[in-house]
């Protein structure tokens, strides 16, 4: 077990900081809650590990080559941030010579001929959503072929500057570098990246969230509205979600959108149960909030290079789904001192609770975060230029806290968003059913080889959960993290389910079917051997270049 790190204190953050970095996440009237002084620091939790505090930010609709396709090479063209990689950075598994200029992807305007990976650059910030559901993200990869992609989840539109290729469903090929992602790759040459981490299985952002918190889709205990194509249903009656529907109770769901509430367990009931204080942080969570644009409630909303959009979006709510953790009516905290704990809000905030929480000395063990929904990066209505500036602004006000010498910070994604990436996982889970096409019409493997779902024995081999899925962006920022550092080791959403339930409870699994108990953790991107006194790296959040 490790104690806390006896070292100096880092800067305090003053409450005029505190509101300013309120305003760049979206302006609001007032902070949500009164600022108490600063506690003392709490005695050190037993850990695994020497980190007290992990801080998850939860982004959107990514793969891996859209990002770090040709990391660490950057084009490096006049008037965009430059990004020169240190000699000795490693290698990851991005694009080979021959998939940038020979790629088996058809050219989606004639059919003929190789629709290559291109550039998007800074300009092109802004584009078009591509198609990240269930079935199509199958049929895209082709049996692991990966070339099918604009003909299964390409989508054309913008960039507005764009011709070509980007004008028709081609752009799905498109990738960004070190010159609009400028801070990911700085983040990634600091502390650790991963280059083989996938989704853990195909699907949308609820899917995403599902898998994230809980390691589980199947276990649909009510619907509303219908099911429409957003569930599938086994042979024995069991449901599994498979697209976007909203949960079933929040106040700001659609009335018009298909709903459910699932059964089952999260990583929030055994922290709960444990005594762990944790919390799930989201953009645009509190209602009585009255952004600078006169928007409140459902309706708050806030405006970014892609447009204005509503700051919260329900079937994104972190663990909305489950009753247990449940907050459906935005019920405030009673005190900053609840926010972690048991409580009224049943631990769900809104984000900027998290920052006067962590100011106030008051940061969770385990904190999941959630943009504003225009930066969090989902092409459509974010972009990664919007939601660069929501992550630096988070991390260092992040490690400018005490708390820093034991945190550590994940960036993840909860889908590819259907971006092409050449790379297929390992299928750890296979599917039959009319919503698989991994390996032919209808299936994903065989159901014979199905994890079970909630009721192991009325389903013993719950269907819909085809996976892995898509590869994602994973990257660790921590003092502790190995330092330009690549994991080539298979992980998967729920590997940071299993590194707290490594580090804090003690090795402790969810159950009924959940991938976090055939998952490896994120351990490995650690050196819990070395404490690097120099880990630290503030980022020009509209830049993403150091701050020196």
């Amino acid at each position: 077990m490790f104690e806390k790190l006896k070292t100096s204190d880092a800067p305090r953050r003053t409450l005029a900081v505190l509101l300013a970095l309120a305003t760049a996440l979206g302006p609001t009237a007032t902070p949500a809650l009164a600022a108490p002084a600063r506690k003392p620091a709490k005695a050190a939790l037993a850990t695994a590990t020497p980190i007290q505090h992990l801080v998850v930010i939860f982004d959107e609709n990514q793969s891996f080559d859209h990002y770090f396709g040709t990391y660490p090479v950057a084009a490096n063209p006049s008037g965009e941030p430059p990004f020169y990689a240190d000699p000795h950075t490693p290698t990851v598994n991005g694009y080979a010579p021959v998939l940038l200029t020979n790629n088996p992807n058809l050219n989606p305007a004639n059919g003929t001929g190789a629709s290559n990976p291109f550039r998007l650059d800074r300009s092109q910030a802004v584009t078009a959503d591509q198609d990240h559901d269930y079935t199509p993200e199958q049929q895209a990869f082709d049996a692991g072929l990966m070339d099918l992609f604009p003909a299964n989840t390409g989508s054309a539109g913008p960039p507005p500057s764009g011709t070509g290729v980007t004008q028709t469903n081609g752009l799905v090929m498109g990738y960004y570098d070190g010159n609009t992602v400028t801070a990911l790759w700085n983040y990634a040459q600091f502390f650790a990246l991963s280059d083989n981490s996938y989704g853990s299985t195909f699907g949308p952002s609820t899917v995403g969230v599902m898998n994230f918190v809980a390691g589980q889709t199947n276990g649909v205990a009510a619907t509303l509205n219908g099911t429409g194509d957003e569930v599938n249903g086994g042979p024995d009656g069991s449901l599994t979600v498979i697209g976007d529907p909203d949960p079933i109770g929040d106040v700001c769901a659609s009335p018009t959108r298909n709903q459910v509430t699932m059964g089952g367990q999260t990583i929030g009931d055994l922290l709960t149960a444990a005594g762990i204080t944790w919390g799930g942080f989201m953009g645009g969570f509190n209602l009585s909030i009255v952004n600078s644009n006169g928007t409140t409630g459902c309706a708050r909303s806030s405006t970014g290079l892609a447009g204005t959009q509503a700051d919260y979006i329900p079937h994104h709510s972190l663990f909305a789904y489950w009753p247990t953790d449940a907050n459906p009516a935005h019920t405030r905290p009673a005190s900053l001192s609840e926010i972690g704990n048991n409580g009224p809000a049943n631990h769900e905030y809104d984000i900027l609770d998290f920052y006067q929480a962590a100011e106030a000395g008051l940061l969770p063990a385990v904190s999941f975060l959630k943009a504003p929904a225009y930066q969090d990066g989902h092409p459509g209505y974010s972009d990664p230029l919007d939601e660069q500036t929501w992550i630096v602004n988070t991390i260092n006000f992040l490690e400018r806290l005490p708390t820093w010498k034991s945190t550590a910070v994940v960036i993840m994604y909860d889908d590819s968003d259907g971006w092409y990436d050449h790379q297929m996982g390992p299928i750890v889970n296979t599917s039959t059913g009319p919503d698989d096409a991994l390996t032919g019409p209808g299936t994903c493997g065989t159901a014979a080889t199905s994890l079970p779902g909630l009721n192991t024995t009325a389903n013993p081999h719950a269907l819909g959960r085809c996976g892995f899925g898509p590869r994602l962006p994973l990257l660790v920022v921590s003092p502790w993290a190995k330092q330009n550092f690549v994991d080539h080791s298979v992980t998967n959403q729920t590997s940071i389910i299993r590194f707290i339930e490594d580090n804090w409870l003690g090795g402790q699994r969810i159950g009924g079917g959940s991938f976090d108990a055939v998952s490896n953790s994120i351990v490995q991107m650690f050196d819990f051997t070395r404490f690097r006194w120099d880990g630290v790296l503030f980022l020009n959040p509209s830049t993403g270049e150091p701050e020196f």
